[in-house]
């Protein structure tokens, strides 16, 4: 009796062995998992160029991220809502699904199962207060499943606004200078009309300097973001009712006969792949229990 004990415990071994070393691979994917939904959440925010109260530095902010979700049409709804809390406004929104395959399965004569794999995707454009954007990120990033890349550029426009308004001012002056030629050239009607062009094109040089700098200030203020989000591939299945009742022909019998019995073969392999480990130990074990049975016999 106490060699048939002997004779078991390598087998316990090998099944300890086993054991452990899936417990072990499944506490490193679970620490794996952890690690990464945290770095999502905390690398896509950025205190990128806050300006200071009292700086002149003036900057024009955008961010762009893209990432995957659980739910893209409520997560474009929590972003659009978090858009209005913080006073901003949403510019561009495209949410649609993108069939990837569409097939149909006859189940009987009169009905069918179609089967549908789509993706859910949104492309969006916000803007949102400067002073705000951080704030937006934040909230954003609470709807991260999983962060691909986000980049975020603050373009430092101050030198640009000065030089429009230098230039505005100049071609204010020359304006005013013109006014005044055209005032004194009396009925001269040749110089006249030169200096009314002239006129025509330094007050157009003047509205296009000063329309840049009213865009540059609402680029300052209001920073924009793009956002890519998706979600999972999702498959629908719907059952379909046929139009027309119709007897299946010897053929297509014969047909969906061979199709079906592949498919079981299929899952018979992949029912004994599966189960590798415990067929892999059942064999050891039978090995050693007989070696080991011959011995005490």
């Amino acid at each position: 009796m106490l060699k048939k004990h002997h004779a078991l415990f390598p087998l316990l071994l090998i099944i300890l062995a086993i054991s452990c070393k899936k417990a072990d691979s499944l506490d490193e994917t679970a620490s794996k998992t952890t690690t990464s939904s945290i770095d999502s959440s905390y690398t896509v925010s950025s205190a990128a160029a806050v300006q200071p109260k009292n700086s002149d530095r003036k900057f024009v902010r955008t961010a762009d991220i893209k990432f995957k979700v659980k739910n893209v049409p409520n997560s474009t709804y929590i972003i659009e809502n978090a858009t209005n809390k913080f006073g901003g406004f949403v510019t561009y929104t495209n949410l649609q699904s993108t069939i990837s395959e569409k097939k149909e399965v006859k189940i009987s004569q009169d009905s069918t199962l179609e089967i549908t794999k789509y993706t859910v995707e949104n492309n969006i454009t916000i803007r949102v207060p400067n002073t705000k954007m951080d704030t937006v990120i934040k909230t954003i990033s609470k709807q991260i499943d999983f962060l691909e890349y986000r980049i975020i550029k603050a373009d430092d426009v101050s030198l640009q606004l000065l030089s429009n308004q230098l230039k505005e001012k100049r071609d204010a002056n020359q304006e005013k200078r013109l006014i005044k030629a055209i005032d004194s050239k009396g009925k001269k009607l040749n110089e006249v009309v030169q200096a009314e062009n002239d006129l025509n094109q330094k007050s157009e040089q003047k509205d296009n300097s000063k329309l840049e700098n009213i865009s540059l200030a609402d680029q300052v203020n209001f920073s924009t973001l793009t956002l890519q989000i998706y979600q999972r591939e999702t498959i629908k299945k719907e059952m379909i009712a046929n139009e027309k009742e119709f007897r299946q022909g010897f053929g297509s019998k014969i047909v969906d006969g061979l199709e079906n019995g592949w498919y079981l073969i299929e899952g018979i392999v992949a029912v004994i792949v599966q189960l590798w480990s415990i067929i892999l130990i059942g064999i050891i074990g039978y090995f050693a229990y007989k070696k080991y049975f011959r011995k005490v016999n």
